[in-house]
């Protein structure tokens, strides 16, 4: 069953779509309930305990890498990435078969400073040809668009982090869709020489998954696990300065989008300047596109965020930033 066949049917959320015999066909069910819709704020009963990351860990979750000092003085940080399949649970009892990154979905967020030399060791232990892709400034030969590196081989990536901001990496193989679609990227944040100022920072990778291989994506996420910060809402404290970092990878979907209840946020536009460019509520991004979000809330209370998509929200894309003075 198509998600659209699922929406004209009112079945909200994951719920309806584990219900459903033609997703079912697709996908191993954990136990024999299957998950059944809560009534607040669209929330789903059931938890994802296998979505090879916990979104609330990966949230706040950054991969430095090895670091040394080079004799030029220049810092050196080496990475390891792994290509891997791997199935992981996108909605509770629903399993999508995964190409990952270091066994996760997003990959690990790679976080360097501007003008560090960056050396990524990939190898690749899938069963197809991958690489990867880093949005940003380097040579040819290390823009993994070509180079293709089949299963049992490796390859490394080095050039200089620039320019500041935050980039995307994902695997350039054709066809694209699909080594997009199951799960290859991540986020790489390239800090400013001049360190942006304090703030609580979090990631969120906008994605989605065609549970059942017909070219539409039938559930949405920030962070793979479908409304994941719906069923552990993020604690914040009033006044404090929360700062993210919003990637797209969504796959089939032109478009994907964020909206913040109750507030507005500043825009930084790929992250490359330190001046917003926008004040708003509401972000449009194609795939590939990424922003740095800041905000801070005054009042305590339970505040949504979520696609202005309807459909993308009914379907995961949705969660809680729970304002409070006593975090945990």
């Amino acid at each position: 069953m198509k998600r659209r066949d699922l929406l004209k049917r009112g079945a909200l959320g994951v719920a309806g779509l584990a219900a459903s015999s033609g997703l079912l066909k697709t996908s191993k069910v954990l136990g024999q309930n299957t998950p059944t819709l809560g009534h607040h704020h669209g929330g789903v009963v059931g938890e994802v305990k296998n979505a090879s990351i916990d979104p609330a860990v990966f949230l706040e979750s950054f991969y430095y890498g090895k670091v040394s000092r080079l004799p030029s003085g220049k810092t050196l940080r080496e990475y390891d990435l792994l290509a891997v399949d791997r199935e992981i649970e996108v909605a509770p009892g629903v399993f999508f078969p995964a190409w990952a990154y270091n066994g996760q979905v997003p990959g690990p967020t790679l976080r360097c400073t501007e003008g560090d030399l960056v050396r990524v060791n990939f190898r690749n232990a899938g069963s197809h040809a991958h690489t990867i892709h880093f949005h940003g400034v380097h040579a040819a030969r290390m823009d993994g668009s070509f180079e293709l590196v089949h299963p049992g081989e490796s390859f490394q990536y080095e050039f200089e982090a620039r320019p500041f901001g935050l980039q995307l990496y994902h695997c350039h193989v054709p066809p694209f869709k699909k080594h997009m679609a199951k799960g290859l990227y991540g986020a790489m944040i390239i800090d400013p020489k001049t360190p942006r100022p304090r703030a609580r920072e979090m990631v969120m990778v906008m994605n989605g998954f065609d549970t059942n291989f017909d070219g539409e994506n039938e559930i949405y996420a920030a962070n793979t696990a479908a409304f994941a910060y719906h069923q552990k809402p993020i604690t914040v404290r009033p006044r404090e300065l929360q700062r993210l970092y919003l990637v797209n990878a969504l796959e089939f979907d032109p478009i994907n989008s964020f909206h913040l209840h109750g507030n507005f946020f500043h825009v930084y536009r790929t992250g490359t300047t330190l001046t917003p460019t926008e004040f708003t509520d509401t972000v449009m991004m194609c795939q590939g596109e990424r922003h740095i979000l800041e905000f801070s809330y005054e009042e305590p209370g339970d505040y949504m965020f979520h696609a202005h998509q309807a459909e993308f929200t009914e379907l995961g894309w949705a969660g809680l930033f729970r304002v409070s003075e006593t975090v945990a």
